[in-house]
């Protein structure tokens, strides 16, 4: 077998190398928080159903679960929780829904959340987002320009709301 094969540079039982952390502050939602929290339980639950394996040859699974519990603990250490129920609704804040029409009459509705939750599918989007950025501070009847790589887009605010 060819030496470029045969990874002797350091052992499997190495920890992998952590993942990178946002340098944004971590700003999180009541419900964000507890996402992060099950997702810690369910880690470390596969850890210790990894570790329990018979056949324990390839330690990469356990390893890799170990670096996802550090990042989650990190994650849930540097939480900064805010109640989108305090905001008022005056105007578009960390937390809340907004509903917006763009140029072409269509309204699409967005909730800023924190990067851990966030899922464009879905309509969450993280606050240092351009759109979110855009929309932050935003009172009902304004126009923002959301500056996207295709063009600025003008969007009017058209109703500002708590989660569901």
């Amino acid at each position: 077998m060819s030496r470029a094969f045969v990874r002797e540079d350091r052992p499997d039982t190495e920890p992998l190398p952590d993942l990178p952390l946002s340098p944004h502050p971590n700003l999180v939602t009541p419900r964000g928080l507890a996402a992060l929290k099950a997702r810690l339980e369910a880690a470390r639950a596969e850890l210790q159903r990894l570790r329990a394996r018979p056949d324990r040859l390839d330690t990469l699974p356990e390893r890799a679960a170990e670096r996802d519990i550090r990042y989650l603990e990190a994650r849930i250490a540097s939480a900064i929780p805010v109640d989108p129920a305090l905001h008022d609704l005056s105007e578009v804040a960390f937390g809340l829904v907004v509903t917006v029409e763009a140029d072409d009459g269509a309204t699409r509705s967005y909730e800023i959340t924190g990067e851990d939750e966030a899922d464009a599918a879905a309509g969450r989007i993280a606050p240092h987002a351009p759109l979110a950025r855009a929309l932050l501070g935003a009172r009902v009847g304004d126009t923002v320009e959301w500056r996207r790589p295709s063009g600025t887009e003008l969007l009017e605010v058209v109703a500002i709301a708590r989660p569901s």
